[in-house]
């Protein structure tokens, strides 16, 4: 009999599943070595550095667009002064914090402004290399690092000025809370530059002053790693399959100091949109290394709570066995039996009674090969099916089977490690959901700050009175700024003298309202406009209007759930996923949230509504008003984000999904085990039980066919037997008959 067919190979594989999921379950739900940091403060450190990266890469790589922007257009006009250049350019771009110009045929400084721009890394490579005029990191007399841009002005025919700009390699000046730290790496580990250390150092005390001088070494090594981390290629630094940042980013932990350990999270400089061009910025190797010391995870409350692990394991095997238990002395032993039975009877050994089961199926085919023995033996048809037999059959020992089973899986599913709302969130993710939604906020106010600035550049070329070439240098300025849909002049009457991209949207030249403002209520999506007036034509006002795609992007953040800009009434208008124009907030406490501002770092947050409890949700929100400067910095709207605490990986919450995939998984095995008993036994049991009263009944004529080689098969060929049996006897009998009635015709 084939080893893998019949009612062996279902029981054993129940057997086995049983005690892998009481292994699998002892060991993720047991004790067990608890991280010394949650694994949810980790990953926050890691997305910190993440949008920090992205942050410093879209500064630099805007910084380098707009000085490249702004020699393109003045090469294409007039020649200009470099004194008025060096204005134009700070009136326009508060940005750089020294800008010069300098002739490129004798190298003398023809105009500077802000802070003085060291020259001597300025050589033959540096103008005609192989990355000529590429941005330079530069370290300053105070030992501070600029970065170096360059643009030439000036055609072929006149002489050619270089114009220099420097700014710094910080992150965007944002709330980083009393203890995190935030640092630029360049290539060889070196720290170029460090925030958040500046509020430590106010600290008087000598332990404060300790503690400062050992979170400064632990930078220093953490950089050191990081910087040889991310020297690696994206595609090779992440697990095969996942996604998320397109860089290099990763966590670090270092040593502990008075009960606290150094965490960190590091990214590499790469750009979050893929619409983008490549970034200038990626390829100069920075990394921004985010750290903070956070308090020791303390394991031994939990230790009551794991031992549930290890009772639920032993609870499983115990109902493990006697399910199968059940299978073996219902199911299996009853068709090895009949099995035997069978065949002893088709071998012809008909003079032990048959052992006939004492229910369901086996019995009723058991009382068939019994009556079948009797009429092989000549004794007539023999006893009919006892009437008081109750035909429950096979299904009831698999329902007895299951619910064995589920008495383990329903509990564990459902109530073990159930969290129902009590879970404590540590106070490091509040605050790291409410510092990075500033950073958002701050990220989507510079850009808008960017586009009304840009506009400024842009209305200086425009010639109003000539629509023909204002719309030409319009749609050439539209195919450079992805940021906008659309790009008009409107005059002082509302009329639209030059356009470029989709439909124009009204625009008023009231002074009372604001440079960048919103409209569209009632449409499908918000109409952001953002205006320039045109020098020399009063009432004049170049228009851009900023595509709400390109916001969403900005609000794209892994590990801070859903994002969304709404104005002082709460209502939406950019989100990170779907939204309509204009939509409330989901939570009825985020509006509030939104209205209360910005509130203070540390327990305030949760006691603020930071931290929403609604039944057994827990919801960690924040909210970050633009502030900052800027014309945006007017407008009243606010960044604000929410999302589930479920989404961390916080201990309680992940043994929770445990137990519920345990007992998915033994619902799984109950699923697979079962169905497989009945598919494979169950059913042909029925149709063999019938078959075999049939034949018993005197049906010689139905041949019987086994369908599968295992125990109910062999059962079946053993009936076929007796079959053939049977009718040779019955034409034995019937020749006897006749043979005296043709003896006596002869005569």
């Amino acid at each position: 009999m084939p080893l893998l067919g019949g009612i062996r190979p279902p029981i054993a594989v129940l057997c086995l599943l049983i005690v892998a999921l009481a292994g699998l379950t002892a060991k993720v739900l047991g004790p067990g070595g608890d991280a010394v940091v949650p694994k949810a403060v980790l990953s926050s450190q890691q997305h910190f550095a993440e949008d920090g990266a992205i942050a410093l890469r879209a500064s630099i790589d805007e910084r380098i667009t707009d000085l490249q922007r702004t020699a393109a257009a003045l090469n294409k006009g007039e020649r200009v002064e470099p004194e008025d250049v060096l204005s134009d350019l700070g009136k326009t771009y508060q940005k750089w914090t020294g800008t010069t110009v300098l002739d490129l045929a004798s190298g003398d400084v023809l105009a500077a402004r802000g802070e003085r721009i060291p020259l001597a890394w300025l050589d033959k490579d540096v103008l005609t290399g192989e990355q000529a005029l590429f941005p330079r990191m530069v370290r300053l007399e105070t030992g501070d690092v600029r970065l170096m841009t360059m643009a030439v002005l000036g055609g072929k025919d006149g002489p050619q000025q270089l114009l220099v700009a420097s700014n710094s390699l910080t992150v965007p000046a944002v709330t980083m809370g009393p203890f995190r730290t935030m640092s630029v790496v360049a290539r060889d580990g070196e720290v170029l530059a460090t925030a958040g250390f500046e509020e430590s150092e106010a600290l008087n005390s000598d332990k404060q002053r300790e503690e400062l001088a050992f979170l400064q070494k632990q930078m220093t090594r953490l950089s050191d790693q990081a910087a040889t981390r991310t020297e690696e290629h994206p595609v090779s630094a992440r697990e095969p399959g996942s996604r998320g940042y397109p860089g290099v980013s990763g966590t670090l932990l270092g040593d502990d100091f008075n009960g606290r350990v150094t965490t960190a999270g590091y990214a590499s400089l790469a750009s979050s949109d893929p619409e983008e061009k490549d970034s200038v910025a990626a390829g100069l190797g920075l990394t921004v290394v985010a750290m903070l010391p956070v308090v020791q995870q303390q394991g031994a409350a939990e230790t009551g709570r794991e031992l549930y692990g290890l009772v639920a394991a032993g609870a499983l095997v115990v109902l493990g066995l006697l399910a199968a238990a059940v299978l073996w002395a219902a199911v299996q032993r009853p068709l090895l039996r009949l099995f035997l039975e069978s065949r002893r009877l088709a071998r012809g050994d008909l003079t032990r009674p048959v052992e006939v089961p004492r229910w369901g199926e086996a019995a009723r085919i058991g009382a068939a090969l019994e009556r079948l023995r009797t009429q092989l033996n000549g004794a007539g048809e023999g006893p009919g099916t006892p009437s008081g037999r109750v035909r429950l059959g096979v299904r009831v020992p698999l329902a007895v089977t299951a619910v064995l089973l589920l008495l383990w899986c329903v509990p564990v599913g459902l109530l073990l490690n159930r969290t129902d709302g009590s879970v404590s969130v540590p106070a490091t993710m509040v605050n790291d959901q409410r510092d990075r939604t500033d950073l958002v906020a701050d990220r989507v106010r510079r850009a808008l700050n960017e586009a009304q600035a840009d506009l400024v550049s842009t209305s200086r070329l425009i010639d109003a009175d000539d629509p023909g070439t204002a719309g030409e240098l319009l749609a050439d300025a539209l195919r450079e700024h992805t940021r906008y849909q659309a790009l008009y002049v409107v005059d002082g009457g509302g009329e639209v003298v030059a356009r470029a991209g989709g439909d124009p949207h009204a625009w008023s030249d009231d002074k009372d309202l604001p440079l960048v403002r919103v409209s569209g209520k009632g449409e499908r999506k918000p109409v952001i406009q953002a205006g320039a007036p045109v020098p020399g034509h009063k009432g004049t006002t170049l228009v851009g209007e900023v595509r709400v795609e390109f916001l969403n992007s900005l609000l794209k953040r892994p590990g801070l759930g859903e994002v969304r800009v709404v104005n002082a009434d709460a209502d939406t208008l950019a989100a990170a996923d779907g939204f309509l124009a204009f939509e409330d907030l989901p939570n009825d406490a985020l509006p509030d949230l939104v209205r209360a501002g910005n509130v203070p770092v540390g327990a305030g947050p949760v006691e603020n509504g930071l931290l929403i409890r609604d039944g057994g949700s827990v919801t960690v929100a924040a909210a970050a008003p633009f502030s900052g400067g800027g014309v945006a910095s007017d407008l009243g709207w606010t960044v604000v984000s929410w999302q589930n605490a479920q989404h961390f990986q916080i201990a309680a919450y992940e043994r929770e999904d445990r137990s519920v995939l345990a007992g998915l998984l033994g619902l799984a095995a109950i699923v697979v085990c079962l169905g497989w008993v009945y598919l494979v036994v169950a059913r042909p049991l029925r149709a063999l039980a019938a078959g075999a009263e049939k034949l018993a009944d005197g049906d010689l004529k139905t041949v019987h066919f086994p369908r599968y080689q295992d125990e109910v098969g062999a059962v079946v060929r053993s009936l076929e037997l007796i079959r053939q049996q049977l009718q040779a006897r019955r034409q034995n009998q019937a020749r006897r008959s006749t043979e005296p009635r043709l003896g006596t015709g002869g005569r």
